[in-house]
This record gives C-alpha cells, structure tokens and sequence, in this order.
C-alpha cells in the first residue's frame, strides 16, 4: 500500500506544515511503510479477544476509598496566607 506525494503533501498542508521535496520523499516511504504495518494488523483475528484484554495480565490495584482524618489539618491552615474558622479563605472565582 504507498501513499502519493500529494498524500504527503495534504497531510502536512493540513498539519500545518513546510516540507521540503526530499523530505516529502521522506515521509513518503515511512507512510508507506506504517500503511503496511496497519494491514498487517489488519489482518490478525482478534474476534475471539475481548475488547479491554491486555497482554500484561494487569489488573485493577485500587483501594477501596476510605474517609480517614486527616491529623496535620490544623497545621496545614497555620500556613496559608488566610483562613475562617477550619477553613481555607479563597477569593470568590465563580459569579
């Protein structure tokens, strides 16, 4: 499968790109080639392989969220520039 000079040259128009005859050749060849790969890929049956599979067999290591108190608060607040009561004082940003 190739990819036209044209091709190259849309693309990197679109990409908003200058590109130089001997790098549109360039581009030209390695277009070409990740087309390839892209058909090759293409070709593979992955019918028998559930959408969300992964190779490395991960799994999903979260914890459970737990509510905990937080026991340096009061410290926290001795260092921001102001406060009210537990607090931290911000400037109002939404109207």
């Amino acid at each position: 499968m190739g990819i036209s000079e044209q091709d190259v040259k849309k693309i990197a128009r679109l990409a908003r790109l200058s590109v130089t005859a001997e790098e549109t050749k360039r581009y030209q060849e390695q277009l070409g080639k990740i087309l390839e790969s892209m058909a090759e890929l293409k070709a593979v049956d992955t019918s028998t392989v559930p959408p969300t599979s992964s190779v490395l067999g991960v799994t999903n290591v979260m914890r459970d969220d737990k509510a905990e108190p937080f026991a340096a608060a009061e410290k926290l607040l001795e260092l921001s520039p102001e406060r009210e009561g537990p607090y931290f004082k911000v400037r109002k940003v939404i109207e």
